[in-house]
């Protein structure tokens, strides 16, 4: 069942962050509305007091819409609104026109003009701060708030307000809209840096990727390279032989069929230690690629001396897997990784804050090489291995892998079983 803010957690931060963003300016025409238009109708009366409140609703929604077409712009998802510039400019100064000559000569009471003034003042403040979202020129964004600030002046010396009046009011508007004009300037800074952030982390987990294929691939072809040429040359002579009749041309088959079989051999052993995890440098990887996503990973506990290969492999793979759905699942801040022997067993445990809505944390459908934790129970079945992964508290999720280890005796034995080895053979 999805909770009420189910659809927050899906979004990931330069999308929460956007979210954040467009909200917080589409705020500055609701409280134009209501907290302006709306507070106006009393002070002015039922007639001048709706024409007033229309017209800042008109405002209002020329800046919501800007607010929208301006950050879609920012990302690239739109061209650059100057029609809609141009027009939220031609409002705001009809708005404030209009409501500086209400205000001259509207009622005669001092509440009438205050309410008037208010308007005027919000209008010329809200209007320059919205147009600065849609602008790439800092100095531009910051030279509309001053422009809007002259033209106030203007006005109020053309209605015969006072010289002090007029710069006042100036300065008050100046002050507002540079103050708005520099916080939409920050905030498409800041937008820009989140994204610009997520990207180089996606592409350094690109990166990473394609420099394990590029080893890979180079350690294929050191293995297959020189053994090709080989069978090759040789699968030329014998054809050679062959067609004359020499019975060397078996003599040479014979080498490429060892040749083959030493190829394949290597390939496997190649492939093998491709596909199999070592503890400590999963530990090590993991932590490094949590701490370049921002995500804080602690990992306590030591890994128990003689710990069989075979159980390391399957607990690395655990440690790549979990760190793997920490990243793509939820929206993590921290993660802890613990490994302790109890009675006889090795427990690892992983977990991490940020879980997500359905099931609680990440899903088992992750495709890290082929395998999520479907896969991962598969593995650690073949060593008597269990994996258990839930939810552990009020936003957290934990993944625990319990491996028994061998008994003491047994591997006593085995070692002694390797030793007589070692000595008979040569």
């Amino acid at each position: 069942m999805r909770g009420p803010g189910s659809w927050w957690r899906r979004k990931s931060t330069p999308e929460k962050v956007e979210t954040y963003t467009r909200w917080s300016f589409h705020s500055f025409a609701v409280v134009e509305f209501f907290f302006v238009g709306i507070t106006s109708v009393a002070p002015l009366g039922a007639r001048l007091g709706g024409l007033v409140l229309l017209l800042v609703g008109a405002h209002a929604v020329v800046c919501a819409a800007t607010v929208s077409r301006a950050l879609d712009w920012t990302r690239g998802r739109r061209p650059q609104p100057v029609r809609l510039l141009w027009t939220l400019a031609a409002v705001t100064a009809a708005v404030a026109f209009a409501t500086m000559g209400i205000a001259e000569r509207g009622p005669d009471h001092e509440s009438a003009g205050t309410a008037a003034g208010a308007v005027f003042g919000v209008v010329l403040i809200f209007g320059p701060g919205i147009i600065a979202l849609g602008v790439r020129s800092r100095r531009r964004a910051f030279g509309i708030a001053g422009a809007f600030a002259m033209g106030a002046c203007l006005v109020l010396f053309a209605l015969g307000a006072s010289a002090l009046t007029a710069i006042i009011t100036a300065v008050m508007v100046l002050a507002g809209g540079v103050f708005l004009a520099f916080a939409a300037v920050f905030s498409v800074w800041l937008l820009n840096a989140v994204y610009e952030i997520d990207e180089a982390r996606e592409n350094r987990t690109r990166l990473a990727v394609a420099e394990e294929r590029l080893r890979f691939g180079r350690d294929l072809h050191d293995v297959m390279g020189r053994n090709l040429a080989v069978i090759a040359l040789k699968s030329e002579l014998a054809v050679q032989l062959a067609q004359r009749g020499r019975p060397e041309a078996v003599a040479q088959m014979v080498e490429v069929q060892r040749l083959a079989q030493e190829s394949q051999r290597e390939v496997r052993e190649v492939v093998r230690g491709y596909r199999e995890a070592d503890l400590a440098s999963e530990l090590a990887g993991a932590q490094g690629v949590l701490a370049a996503a921002g995500i804080a990973c602690e990992v306590s506990g030591r890994t128990p001396v003689g710990l069989p290969a075979g159980v390391q492999s399957a607990l690395g793979w655990v440690v790549r897997e979990a760190a793997t759905n920490v990243l793509r699942h939820g929206d993590a801040r921290r993660c802890a990784v613990r490994l302790r022997m109890s009675e006889g067993r090795v427990v690892l445990s992983v977990e991490n804050d940020g879980v997500t809505e359905a099931g609680g944390g990440p899903s088992g459908s992750s495709d890290s090489s082929g395998s999520g934790l479907a896969g991962l129970r598969e593995r650690l079945a073949e060593i008597d291995g269990t994996l258990e992964a839930g939810p552990a508290g009020k936003g957290l999720f934990r993944l625990t892998a319990e491996i028994p280890l061998p008994s003491e005796p047994a591997r006593s034995e085995s070692v002694a079983v390797v030793r007589t080895m070692s000595e008979v053979m040569p």
